[in-house]
């Protein structure tokens, strides 16, 4: 990867700098941002070394928590074996004079991580007018993913199974539309999106652009914004997962490596998401989800933002359904999403999961077809339509009691008509 334009590089000998700049306590991303727009990163080093740029007298949230952090000899960059006053709040001159960037730099890069800041030809396109941009952006990967248009789908940790299927066949086809999709790595619907982008087979690359074999495919590609250090996987049992999306695409951060996520942290991540966006599709949201602050960032940038229309009285939609009735329009599949982008595939076939009539596509195989079923079985498809049920709720909407409406489910689940999530039930999608 390191022949990419937007792979982590060696010898880059600013990004040290950059990225002992972004360590140090305090350091907030608009006055990081300010820096770099004057001074490169060894110039402003120097500066902070002399004390020509002091550290601010004034602690937000996320100053107070690196000063904790300092105080506590936890900040990652600092040497090993240098004491900490605790509870001090030291001068930054007194700290970088402890630390030498191009020394303590190449083991992160040698690993793979590549760090980007304001006026670096690696920064995002898309961030470059952002109203809070990132002063640096820590990467594996390749930022070249974001070349492509890209699509953010977010949704709620706690998803519901049919949630996670629409986040998972949404991101799928859009991948394989050439789109990147980009989500924060958190669990249900963003770990579905990615999934599901990971998932693609191949598409058009964008502007007539080559895959690797030198074709006009290129495999689906997903990028992931996360809270913590760029190799500090969060959750945990999303490890896997991180290093799928970095060989595909990547995992950026404003977080130092070796970093954990902090709770003041996803707020701040949830504005990147949208930032890179060029639309916000949620899936599904409680009614204080962390989506919704991607979808408020959406629109405070001018930023497209759909929703997935739930059911009125699922919880998991209760956010999502009052952010669509406020004023986003819906979506239903990717279609919709690239139609809403102005993003027409050539030949004008559809995508998987439509009928000629603009519909969800039916079984496709004899045995799913409705006269080969038995009543109960028909009765207990037609009650479970296109969202996820519960095998109480389906034996209260047919009454057929519970053992025959579980004798009818496990009939339509031989066929293939149906799966079983938990203790949820749903119609399984051709295509």
């Amino acid at each position: 990867m390191s022949g990419d334009r937007g792979s982590p590089g060696v010898g880059r000998d600013a990004s040290g700098y950059a990225a002992a700049l972004a360590g140090l306590p305090g350091m907030g991303p608009a006055l990081l941002v300010s820096i770099l727009r004057r001074w490169t990163p060894e110039e402003a080093w120097r500066r902070v070394c002399d004390g020509s740029i002091p550290r601010p007298g004034k602690r937000g949230s996320a100053g107070q928590a690196a000063a904790g952090q300092a105080a506590a000899g936890q900040i990652a960059w600092e040497p090993e074996g240098v004491p900490a006053a605790r509870g001090a709040k030291r001068p930054w001159s007194a700290l970088a004079s402890r630390i030498d960037p191009p020394g303590w730099w190449p083991r992160f890069a040698a690993a793979g991580i590549g760090v980007t800041w304001p006026g670096d030809p690696f920064y995002p396109a898309a961030l470059v007018e952002d109203p809070q941009p990132p002063g640096v952006l820590f990467w594996r990967g390749s930022l070249d993913s974001l070349r492509r248009p890209c699509v953010a789908i977010v949704g709620t940790r706690r998803a519901t199974p049919d949630g996670r299927a629409v986040a998972y066949e949404m991101a799928r086809d859009l991948a394989d539309a050439g789109i990147c999709v980009v989500s924060g790595l958190a669990l249900g619907i963003d770990g579905a999106a990615h999934s599901g982008a990971l998932s693609a087979t191949g598409g058009p690359q964008p502007s007539g652009g080559t895959g690797g074999d030198g074709t006009g495919a290129a495999p689906g590609v997903t990028v992931g914004v996360a809270a913590s250090g760029v190799d500090v996987p969060y959750p945990r049992q999303h490890g896997a997962l991180w290093e799928r999306v970095a060989r595909a695409g990547a995992v950026v951060s404003e977080n130092l490596p070796g970093r954990p996520a902090q709770a003041w942290r996803f707020p701040s991540r949830n504005r990147l998401i949208a930032g890179l966006a060029r639309m916000v599709v949620v899936v599904e949201s409680h009614f204080h989800g962390g989506s919704l602050i991607t979808a408020e960032a959406a629109i405070a940038r001018g930023i497209d933002v759909r929703v997935v229309p739930g059911p009125v009285r699922s919880p998991a939609s209760a956010g999502s359904n009052q952010l669509l009735y406020d004023g986003p329009g819906p979506v239903r599949d990717a279609q919709d999403v690239l139609d809403g982008l102005g993003i027409y595939r050539s030949g004008g076939a559809g995508l998987p999961g439509r009928g000629a009539g603009g519909g969800r596509a039916g079984g496709g195989t004899a045995a799913g077809r409705p006269e080969m079923l038995s009543p109960a079985e028909r009765t207990v498809i037609e009650a479970l339509g296109w969202r996820s049920t519960t095998l109480g709720e389906i034996a209260e909407r047919t009454s057929l009691g519970l053992a025959a409406a579980m004798r009818a489910l496990d009939e339509l689940s031989a066929r293939g008509l149906v799966e079983q999530h938990g203790a949820w039930w749903a119609r399984r999608r051709s295509g």
